[in-house]
């Protein structure tokens, strides 16, 4: 029977045959009771008067089981004593069986007797029981046991705890756990161990390290179960630790848990030296001291390697426990190729792990720099893996892994953990590598739509910026364009389209290609965007019929802006894009109050074009949202940054020096969404290279408005493009007069090119025709065009220009620039 007291020895049953407990009595030679306990006659029911002086077999023994209680007393009588299981009878008349222990004892007369001490035969069988449990625990347990004593000294171990520390068990007989253990270790078990001894709480199945003083270099993990033993009066008699070797558990849940780290750290970005270094953090120290991730050099630029992976490899990652060891290793950068005989060459050419756990003596794994590898052997760098980097059938580089600092060599449990690492950062870098790729071609086709350079125009000197997004982010729909437009203006255009990837670099070549041609048709700024907006509404119901829900969405913001340096006037409207800011010669920054208008696509809502007079030299900001946005700014901050960064001393620099500090102002080294900014200081036509006279409608006009044409273009000297410039007038003129009716505006500009301009009042627009041989008329806007290297028409809001450009060949007119431009 279990005694379950919190005062019982260990909580095991007590000794069937102990003195308090058992049943005795005393035989003498004949078999008669001369002795009879207590105990005797609660097990039995006889009381002591009742039996003694009486032969046993008359009182306890029944007829049929004379014959089994002859037996036990002849094996008694050979072997002078006897153990086991009698039935007995009861007082009662029932029969008891009884485990009785029979020893033959003499007396100082030499008179022999034999003492008989029993118990109830199912505490004895269950007694029985729990001894073989407990031997076994100490014989054939693979568990370990250790009793140790209130001190926490070794009063027992089992043969399981004894190969731990490779004694016989007795050895370890009033040993302390820091004779075995390094101190580390020891202080962790015996701070626990004495906790159990003070409250009594036991501990369960506590995982800790255990290197042993023998083998300190090797890793081992035991799980500790301990309680406390008490005599049954509740004295401490110490602690019985279970210990149970769980290194290979630990090794293995370890490795999930950094199988699962890896997936959730590697491959974050879709960057491929991000991604390597990814690889290289999760990998040290938790499997390595030391890596090195090493890619094939088109791997780096986003393209697909030698199907043969021969080839340099560039170094895209380095980790170490050890800052020292870094400078031993090749810089990330560094292109560079194994040696055959080295083991990373056999990894690249063979396509399998390698795995060299002792590198001492051996020095061709890194005898691409003997030197090198003296210092890294000097370092302590004993063990080496290299696995390479493959996805998809294709072999993308590959990593080594050293270990200096921790004592134990790879395994091949280590190699397989590396293999799962690299399988994982493979798949990662290829997907990274694919989309690098896409990214450089969407990236390429919108540098091929953007201007590669701004030509030099009269009206305006101008700097530009456009930088693309981070790859993560995806190319975006930036655009900008300085366009010429006829009498020295220039049209100044900043874009975003909405959204990312290759669809938004698509988009945005469109609209560029749409605000050209509607540039040369001379629109005003409102009419441009009212176009743009119809177009972008046709795209998107094009996207909707071809990709259904699917299709993105198809949006965008734009500024536009005509300056003309004769007037210096400037027109401008956007839609949903941010407003302009302006410089002035005075260093004066202001944002210039322009309504929003709706973004493009958003349809039936009107564009407003606001005109401003611009003095010479002033510095005019377009400019795209994420300039602003940058580093997580709202629209006023960035507004507020921009006007700070205008003003500051570069402004009377180039306008690439202001490009520049506006750039390193406002923006990160890899901003988030693409930037486009458009800087444009504006020049003004000097007015003695313009002339402008108002002619009567009547039929002498255009008689005088060739002689007004002759003598200035004398006065400039240009007296050879006289006859031509006066055909040119003459039919311009004429054409005002018959078809306006009203009064003709006449304007010559001397640039590079000689243009004239003949305004009128009529919304009539011209045609050029062929006319036919009978034909009395029809002939004039043929002969402009002949005589002229470009002309057109442009409408205003009360009068209509027609103009024709002539080339000056070598002659140029001077004109004014600021300072740098």
């Amino acid at each position: 029977m279990h005694n379950t007291s919190p005062t019982s020895l260990s909580e095991s049953p007590e000794d069937p045959f102990s003195v308090h407990r058992s049943a005795s009595a005393v035989l003498d030679g004949r078999g008669r009771v001369v002795a009879w306990s207590e105990q005797a006659t609660a097990l039995l029911g006889h009381r002591a008067e009742e039996v003694l002086g009486r032969l046993v077999r008359e009182v306890l023994v029944d007829d049929g089981d004379k014959a089994v209680i002859a037996e036990a007393t002849a094996a008694c009588l050979r072997d002078g004593g006897w153990f086991g299981l009698l039935p007995v009878r009861h007082r009662a008349g029932h029969r008891v069986f009884v485990g009785f222990r029979a020893r033959k004892v003499q007396r100082l007369d030499s008179t022999v007797e034999w003492l008989l001490v029993g118990s109830r035969a199912e505490d004895v069988v269950q007694w029985d029981i729990d001894r073989a449990v407990l031997d076994g625990f100490f014989s054939r347990s693979p568990v370990g046991v250790a009793l140790l004593g209130p001190d926490l000294r070794v009063l027992r171990v089992n043969r399981a705890v004894a190969r731990f520390g490779g004694l016989p068990p007795e050895a370890y007989r009033g040993h302390r756990t820091a004779d075995f253990l390094l101190a580390p270790d020891t202080e962790l078990v015996e701070e626990r161990l004495r906790r159990v001894l003070e409250t009594g709480e036991p501990l369960i199945f506590a995982e800790q390290p255990c290197r042993l003083l023998r083998d300190p270099g090797k890793e081992l993990i035991v799980s500790v179960s301990a309680f406390r033993m008490q005599d049954p009066a509740g004295r401490v008699l110490g602690i019985t630790e279970i210990v149970e070797d769980v290194t290979d558990r630990h090794r293995a849940r370890r490795r999930l848990a950094l199988l699962n780290e890896a997936g959730a750290s590697i491959g974050s970005t879709l960057d491929v030296a991000r991604t390597a270094r990814e690889l290289a953090e999760a990998a040290v120290p938790a499997l390595a001291d030391a890596i090195s991730v090493d890619l094939l050099e088109p791997v780096t630029r986003g393209e697909e390697p030698a199907p043969d992976a021969m080839g340099p490899l560039r170094r895209t990652a380095v980790r170490s426990v050890r800052p020292e060891a870094q400078r031993v290793m090749y810089p990330v950068g560094h292109l560079f190729s194994f040696p055959e005989e080295t083991a990373p060459a056999r990894c690249l050419a063979e396509r399998r792990p390698v795995l060299e756990p002792l590198l001492e003596g051996n020095r061709g794994w890194f005898s691409a720099d003997p030197a090198r590898a003296e210092k890294a052997l000097a370092l302590g760098v004993h063990s080496q893996m290299v696995v390479p980097l493959a996805a998809r059938g294709v072999i993308l580089g590959l990593v080594c892994l050293w270990r200096s600092q921790r004592p134990e060599p790879f395994e091949e449990d280590d190699l397989t953990l590396a293999e799962e690492f690299a399988a994982r950062a493979a798949v990662c870098i290829d997907n990274a590598r694919r989309y690098t790729q896409q990214h450089n071609a969407a990236e390429a086709l919108q540098r091929s739509l953007l201007p590669s350079e701004v030509p030099d125009h009269p009206a305006v000197g101008t700097a530009h910026r456009y930088l693309p997004a981070h790859a993560s982010t995806g190319v975006g729909g930036d655009w900008f364009d300085v366009i010429p437009l006829s009498g020295l203006r220039v049209a100044l255009v900043v874009g975003d389209v909405v959204g990312h990837g290759m669809h938004a670099s698509v988009t945005m070549g469109r609209l560029r290609a749409a605000v050209h041609t509607l540039a040369h048709l001379d629109l005003a700024p409102e009419e441009v965007l009212a176009r743009l907006d119809d177009l972008v509404d046709q795209l998107a119901t094009e996207q909707r019929a071809a990709e259904g829900a699917a299709a993105p969405i198809v949006g965008a913001t734009c500024l536009y802006a005509i300056y003309d340096p004769v007037s210096r006037h400037c027109a401008m409207a956007r839609a949903g894009h941010p407003p302009p800011t302006v410089l002035g010669p005075d260093g004066r920054v202001r944002t210039i109050d322009l309504p929003a208008g709706p973004p493009l696509g958003v349809g039936g809502l009107p564009f407003e074009t606001v005109e401003l007079e611009v003095d010479e030299g002033s510095l005019i900001a377009l400019y795209s949202d994420g300039l602003l946005r940058a580093e997580s700014r709202d629209i006023d901050q960035g507004l507020a940054l921009l006007r700070s960064a205008l003003a500051g001393p570069f402004h009377a620099l180039s306008l690439e020096h202001t490009c520049k500090a506006v750039e390193d102002a406002m923006l990160p080294e890899r901003p988030a969404d693409d930037v486009t900014l458009l800087l444009a200081r504006t020049r003004v036509l000097a007015a003695e290279n313009v002339a402008t006279w108002q002619l009567s409608a009547e039929a002498t006009a255009a008689g005088r408005a060739r002689t007004l044409v002759r003598d200035r273009l004398s006065e400039w000297g240009l007296e050879e493009l006289a006859s031509t410039t006066e055909l040119i007038v003459s039919e311009l003129v004429t054409n005002a007069y018959r078809y306006a009716g009203g009064p003709v505006l006449l304007r010559l500009i001397r640039d590079d090119h000689l243009i004239c301009e003949v305004s009128d009042t009529s919304s009539t627009s011209p045609h050029l025709r062929q006319a036919r041989g009978t034909d009395e008329g029809g002939r004039g806007l043929f002969l402009v065009a002949q005589l002229s290297e470009r002309w057109g028409t442009r409408y205003g809001r009360d009068r209509k220009t027609i103009w024709a450009e002539q080339p000056l060949s070598a002659r140029r007119t001077e004109r004014r620039t600021e300072p740098g431009a």
